[in-house]
């Protein structure tokens, strides 16, 4: 919403000033939307109902915040560190991240940044003995 105030007069301008105060007053006021569901939901308990029975299932459902699941996974340690600023970690998943993708553009390797006795660098195809060979590059 946006208003010209440049097109409106003193006595227009004025009006608009006290309304937004007394909008900005009454929502300062209020109470928040979780207390006045808590308060109802008492008062219907005290009366013998439920919500549902008072305003119907699909009211309770409609004011209901869902929670997205998450899904939990071990944690997996980091396997890449930036030596110039050592909170700067990458485990190797998902995407890289912008410290480590901007020092492998001006010509370093991502083998500089393994963190020596948890990394283990491993070799993109697979040998014939079925077991993945540790090398270094570089």
């Amino acid at each position: 919403m946006s208003i010209d105030l440049n097109s409106l007069t003193l006595r227009e301008l004025n009006s608009l000033i006290s309304n937004a105060k007394q909008k900005q007053k009454f929502l300062k006021e209020r109470l928040p939307p979780e207390k006045v569901r808590r308060q109802l939901t008492a008062l219907a308990g005290k009366a013998g109902y439920t919500i549902e029975e008072l305003f119907g299932a699909e009211v309770v459902k409609a004011g209901a915040t869902k929670k997205g699941r998450r899904r939990k996974g071990p944690k997996v340690q980091p396997k890449y560190r930036d030596p110039e600023s050592p909170w700067n970690t990458w485990t190797g998943r998902g995407r890289m991240p912008l410290w480590l993708a901007s020092k492998i553009r001006f010509g370093q390797n991502p083998v500089d940044f393994l963190i020596p006795g948890v990394a283990k660098l491993t070799s993109k195809t697979k040998p014939l003995t079925g077991k993945r060979r540790l090398f270094k590059q570089g």
